[in-house]
């Protein structure tokens, strides 16, 4: 089955075509024919796309929506331009799974869509005002590209935090906001955080009910999970993917008494204030210049930035902290699990974050860290008590697996 596995942003459409059924699952030989995305839809957009390991095709089209970009990404991959001669036409596409940022509390695992999921996602608007009608943008697109026929398959970025116990996920507000207008902590990359705790207790051997890891997923943003016996008990992120670590313009956890300050200083509205504590924070806020980890690495340690240097040992602090919480609430776990852009390819991160973890059993091997980048590997030494991976994530995978089975009506456990 010719899985097309699609991440609808506002002006964006990531995309994979992966090959794969219960059998391939099962043996691990899923198929991945292509891969790309387009940006800067509602306008020139940038499209780029990749089959197999060939080198990447880079060219431009004048897409004004999500539809569009659909349309004519599938019209290019079906030619002979392509090269993607697995694709002739739209019928080699079978299935289409989709990802989608909120499914409230209403999704605790990925689900056909029909008009009771799609439901479900627009009820889930007022939680993800910017992702969720994105998404719905996709999966309409979708529907009328290849007809109502072709099964669809909804993937929630929080469904893996549905485990989270009560007293996690309530907020000490009133309880009543809680009932009326479902304020609670819901958690986001959810299926990162779920492929990662698969692919480690892959690699150890081991089973759901064995696997007592702390995942963190460091990119753009950021996000920490305790998973206790395979299942998320706790999350950095909250009701919004605002609250936690600190990210790439994300400011992470702060004094909420601080939004009413900035209101005031700045002559802000709360919406603004909002705004710029996603978007103006994090690293870039710190230091002033850039969100790109690469960069500030570079200006802390080539041009001895004081700005790069600090937003970097806020970054690493934060993590570490939440490592420790995380140990403290689990009683005691087995792994730290590193993913995500950051987590999979910065060395230096991993070891600022996992310094001074010596009292938990953690030992870095140097070696092993420096080598270890973008591939799958254990990073700390063979007596550490708290061993330590980097992983590197593939949601798109995951996605793909989980529309087989939710047509094959199939569990999807992992």
């Amino acid at each position: 089955m010719n899985v097309l596995v699609l991440n609808s942003g506002s002006s964006s459409l990531k995309f994979q075509v992966i090959a794969t059924d219960l059998e391939r699952i099962k043996q691990h030989k899923d198929d991945r024919i292509c891969r790309g995305e387009v940006e800067g839809i509602g306008g020139e957009a940038m499209i780029r796309v990749q089959h197999r390991a060939d080198p990447s095709q880079k060219f431009t089209a004048s897409l004004k929506d999500t539809p569009a970009a659909l349309e004519y990404l599938v019209r290019y991959l079906s030619s002979e331009q392509s090269g993607v001669t697995e694709i002739k036409d739209k019928s080699d596409v079978h299935a289409v799974g989709h990802r989608v940022v909120h499914g409230g509390e209403l999704f605790k695992e990925s689900a056909l869509i029909d008009d009771r999921v799609l439901e479900g996602i627009e009820d889930c608007v007022d939680l993800a005002p910017l992702h969720n009608p994105i998404n719905l943008q996709g999966i309409h697109a979708a529907s009328t590209l290849f007809g109502k026929d072709i099964p669809q398959v909804a993937v929630f970025d929080t469904a893996f935090h549905q485990t989270l116990p009560e007293y996690v996920y309530i907020y000490a507000i009133p309880y009543d906001f809680y009932g009326r207008y479902r304020i609670r902590r819901y958690g986001f990359h959810g299926t990162s955080h779920r492929y990662v705790a698969f692919r480690y207790r892959a690699l150890r051997g081991l089973t759901r009910e064995q696997t007592n890891i702390i995942t963190l997923h460091l990119g753009n943003g950021c996000s920490a999970a305790a998973i206790k016996k395979g299942y998320s008990v706790d999350t950095s992120m909250g009701m919004t993917p605002l609250e936690g670590l600190v990210m790439g313009t994300r400011s992470g956890d702060l004094d909420p008494a601080i939004v009413d300050v900035i209101a005031r200083k700045e002559n802000l509205s709360s919406s603004e204030v909002e705004t710029l504590l996603n978007t103006k924070s994090g690293l870039l806020g710190v230091s002033g210049h850039t969100n790109d980890m690469r960069e500030l690495q570079k200006k802390s340690k080539e041009e001895n930035n004081n700005q790069a240097r600090l937003a970097i040992e806020i970054f690493c602090y934060r993590a570490r902290k939440y490592i420790g919480a995380f140990l403290a609430a689990m009683g005691g776990a087995d792994a730290v699990v590193f993913t995500g852009g950051i987590g999979e390819n910065s060395p230096y991160i991993r070891a600022r974050i996992c310094a001074e973890m010596e009292w938990a059993g953690l030992h870095l091997n140097a070696t092993r860290n420096e080598q270890t980048v973008g591939r799958e590997g254990m990073i700390s030494t063979d007596d550490s008590k708290l061993l330590t991976y980097a992983i590197p994530t593939d949601e798109e995978l995951l996605i793909a697996r989980d529309t087989v089975r939710v047509i094959a009506d199939e569990p999807h456990p992992s």
